[in-house]
């Protein structure tokens, strides 16, 4: 079990260190229902990573491995390799939305009322963002895919995918927690951080496809 823990682990890491959900919750944080809507930000996104990376652990246990002589997985393999390449595909994108020299990067018009909604509207906001957005479910189902064919038992794949899930919600869970121990002191830190983040969103998310891509695309190779 602690191999599979080890192969995901960067796709969770790669899932909590996206800027947009973190931006998100900042914002719902400087909000006056702060508590509320971070809580509700925060359970929503870690049932959206758990339900799309349990889903695709399912589907990858119930797709038969070939029998052969060796300790190939060309199932495996090949949604790998595919996994892979579209987060690549990705990177190329983000780092051709980035904002030209001396432009100022802004913000998704969405996000500019992420600090009017209900506690109850943030969580199911967070389970689409967390489960849905493309980045999300690439990482999911490479991850997904791993854990279904890592020869576990049914309960040990449930813990992996918890494990996953907790990873994947620390960068979410810390802002929240922040503000509930020191409020005063979490409204200039977290202004910062989000002016840093929405600056560097673009570069930020495409090392992140770059790594990850190369990483699952080298595990599917590995696997042939």
């Amino acid at each position: 079990m602690l191999e599979v823990i080890g192969d995901v682990l960067p796709n969770a890491v790669g899932i909590a260190i996206s800027p947009i959900p973190i931006i998100a919750v900042i914002l719902m944080l400087m909000s006056p229902r702060s508590k509320q809507l971070g809580l509700g930000f925060l359970v929503g996104w870690l049932l959206g990573v758990l339900v799309v990376t349990a889903i695709f652990t399912l589907l990858a246990g119930v797709v038969p491995e070939p029998e052969t002589s060796d300790d190939s997985k060309p199932v495996m393999a090949v949604i790998q390799l595919a996994l892979g390449l579209l987060l690549l595909l990705l990177a190329v994108r983000q780092w051709r939305s980035r904002p030209a020299h001396g432009e100022t990067a802004e913000l998704p018009a969405w996000m500019s009322k992420t600090d009017m909604m209900k506690p109850l509207a943030a969580t199911g906001f967070a389970f689409l963002l967390g489960g849905v957005n493309p980045k999300n479910l690439l990482l999911a189902a490479a991850a997904g895919s791993m854990i279904g064919h890592g020869e576990l038992q049914l309960p040990e794949q449930l813990i992996v995918v918890l494990i996953f899930g907790v990873i994947a919600t620390l960068t979410v869970a810390i802002p929240v927690i922040f503000v509930i121990a020191a409020p005063q002191k979490a409204a200039e830190v977290l202004a910062g951080v989000r002016t840093w983040l929405t600056a560097n969103n673009a570069v930020i998310m495409t090392v992140l496809f770059v790594v990850l891509g190369i990483s699952v695309v080298g595990k599917g190779l590995g696997n042939f």
